[in-house]
């Protein structure tokens, strides 16, 4: 870390902070974006949430949410009052004196990191940066881009990171749906290129919550990243280990309940479908992309990816074995899938394995349809463009399929009638366990 003594734009800039004065940009209006740009507002900072996408601009003005577990009345306030404005308008990040960088950080198709959209961004601020400003990456990325991309990108000669402006990395550990944990209760690890910048993020998120500063910027990056690979590695522990104990007849979930009595030493993770999210697919995946410019193999995390990735697949086999005990073929049965988001009570299918089963269905003739009390209609995704809508669960619709495959277990949804009405359940989360009639009907995986 650099060392600097405090630069006139940076006794300026804490001032700003320390009195609430101080213009927070956040450049990414989505699951992650959105409900920091309230948790500044409620904190008495005036927000400007940027986003290419005109939809959300449209709606964030019209105190709308596009995200439903974040209430209208939340967004509608902070805009009425002036704490939250909105725009497409990236030449307005010279209005900002913080500017938080919340935009997507996917995976190419061949695996490898796809930082097109914060290289936008980063070039997008160059173009607008001006003395006494904080830039604080949040997306998820690999060890060293903060210095390696963005402070390349934006350090001129008079523009020094320290002392002109502020560089820093703060990994965003938003849960959606969670209605323990949010921005305001969530400790926020940050990282700085200098101890200055250091100084500055940290007064910054002090302000909504706890702050654990950490030494560098590639040490708040990997921290991140371990905190993913740490449930990625133990929930392909407890897939594979669902498959065995089918084998041998066992309730996996039932070990898992049992052993997480002990008060030490273990932590319950439970197995799924596969998995999704736009963080423990993904990210595992940008250390060991990375991890090959040292000659190193990261064989946990491949390991890993390997058997959630595989999942689905397996999900398949189960649903052909149950149908083949009807003796019916998975072609030409209409197969109905509960739930396509990647996690229960939010409508977030980003990376969900509920896409990946339904394209396997469909490629292997099977006629598929959809429930999903969050997901009204499937959006087209760079993988998939299914074009359908939600159909409404009835007894009727239940007792025409051949197959009901739960993907995701909404907390909505009535498993009691859905076991009552329906030929075949392929349980996916264990959700019907407790319901009365579900033996000879129900085939977990």
């Amino acid at each position: 870390m650099r060392k600097n003594e405090k630069s006139m734009e940076q006794v300026d800039l804490l001032n700003k902070i320390d009195k609430r004065e101080a213009v927070v940009g956040i450049i990414g209006l989505g699951y992650v974006g959105l409900p920091l740009a309230i948790h500044f507002g409620q904190k008495g900072f005036n927000v400007i949430g940027f986003d290419v996408d005109v939809r959300k601009i449209d709606m964030l003005l019209r105190g709308e949410s596009y995200i439903k577990h974040i209430k209208m009345e939340q967004i509608d306030e902070k805009v009425k009052n002036g704490l939250l404005d909105v725009t497409v308008d990236f030449k307005r990040l010279r209005d900002a004196d913080c500017i938080l960088i919340c935009v997507p950080t996917p995976l190419t198709d061949k695996m490898e990191p796809d930082l097109s959209y914060l290289q936008n961004t980063t070039k997008t601020i160059s173009e607008n940066l001006r003395p006494g400003q904080i830039i604080i990456l949040e997306s998820t990325t690999y060890p060293g881009t903060t210095e390696e991309m963005l402070l390349h990108g934006l350090e001129t000669e008079d523009m020094k990171v320290g002392q002109n402006y502020f560089l820093a990395f703060s990994p965003e550990r938003e849960d959606p749906g969670n209605g323990k944990y949010n921005a305001a209760n969530i400790p926020k690890v940050v990282g700085g290129v200098t101890t200055g910048c250091l100084e500055v993020a940290s007064a910054l998120y002090s302000s909504i919550t706890q702050v654990v500063p950490v030494s560098s910027t590639r040490v708040a990056e990997l921290t991140k990243i371990l905190e993913n690979t740490f449930r990625s590695v133990n929930i392909a522990l407890v897939n594979e280990l669902k498959i065995l104990a089918n084998k041998m007849g066992i309730d996996i979930f039932e070990v898992i309940n049992a052993a997480a009595t002990k008060p030490f030493g273990y932590t319950p993770f439970y197995p799924g479908p596969g998995l999704g999210g736009h963080c423990i697919p993904i990210d595992p995946f940008y250390l060991s992309w990375k991890a090959r410019e040292y000659d190193f193999a990261t064989r946990f995390i491949q390991l890993a990816g390997e058997i959630n990735v595989s999942m689905p697949y397996y999900v398949i086999e189960r649903t052909i074995e149950a149908l083949n005990q009807h003796e019916k073929s998975l072609k030409g049965s209409k197969v109905l899938v509960l739930g396509v988001a990647y996690k229960k009570d939010i409508d977030d299918e980003r990376e969900s394995p509920g896409y990946k089963i339904m394209k396997l269905l469909l490629k292997k003739g099977a006629i598929v349809s959809y429930n999903d009390p969050w997901i009204p209609v499937l959006k087209e995704t760079r993988k998939h463009n299914f074009q359908k809508k939600s159909t409404p669960i009835t007894p009727e619709m239940l007792q025409g399929m051949d197959a009901v495959l739960i993907i995701t277990d909404h907390s909505a949804y009535d498993y009691a009638e859905i076991v009552q009405h329906s030929k075949l359940i392929i349980d996916t989360r264990n959700a019907t366990s407790k319901i009365d009639g579900a033996d000879g009907k129900v085939h977990f995986a």
